[in-house]
């Protein structure tokens, strides 16, 4: 049995993007979100998700300026860390979520380990990029950190998924970014993940490196 496919990397992601051009309502945005969001589109496969994507005004230039920069990224999961394009970067992002240490804070604080992590982030905040894409816990305790005074990132990306607390957190930021001071993009409702918020990210990086679609 012969299967017919295209083989070429470089055709199959013209095509893509072609057709996703050609499939989502990428009115009214900028040249980077449009970048951003055509990739998000192409992680999930869903063009009706453009909608959903939100951005503070100066989200794209506070990311792209801090990533050019080589400002520490901090991410809640391992998926999202391994998600980004390490031949974008000069620095390997940071997850504290496997670190000795985050069990004990966690139990001692009767909280969850992603949120335990964000006690090492501390000293990376500050002009950094947050992508947050699997727990809704480290978002909301993010923005509780923020608004107790911690160093305050360029970017928060903040995707996660499911259906405890996603919707709810990525409202939050939404609602209360611009009182916290803070620059995101985020995804509203149930969707988000580790994907789309790496892509975000390398969204983001190939803009930086003058790399179009």
């Amino acid at each position: 049995m012969t299967y017919q496919f295209i083989k070429d990397p470089k055709a199959i992601e013209k095509d893509s993007f072609r057709q996703i051009r050609e499939l989502t309502d990428l009115s009214g945005l900028s040249e980077v979100q449009e970048q951003v969001v055509m990739r998000i589109v192409h992680t999930l496969g869903l063009p009706d998700v453009a909608s959903h994507v939100r951005f503070t005004p100066s989200a794209c230039d506070a990311g792209r300026n801090a990533l050019q920069m080589s400002q520490p990224i901090l991410c809640d999961v391992e998926m999202v860390k391994q998600g980004i394009t390490k031949r974008m970067i000069e620095n390997e992002p940071l997850c504290f979520l496997n670190d000795p240490a985050v069990p004990s804070i966690a139990q001692s604080s009767s909280e969850t380990r992603t949120m335990a992590a964000l006690d090492l982030w501390v000293p990376h905040l500050q002009n950094s990029v947050v992508v947050i894409g699997n727990a809704p816990t480290a978002l909301f305790k993010l923005l509780e950190m923020i608004k107790n005074g911690v160093a305050k990132p360029a970017l928060i990306v903040g995707m996660p998924v499911g259906f405890v607390g996603a919707a709810e957190s990525k409202q939050a930021l939404w609602d209360d970014c611009e009182k916290l001071g803070v620059e995101c993009i985020t995804l509203l409702g149930r969707m988000g993940g580790s994907g789309v918020s790496a892509a975000t990210v390398n969204a983001l990086l190939r803009c930086n490196r003058n790399e179009w679609y």
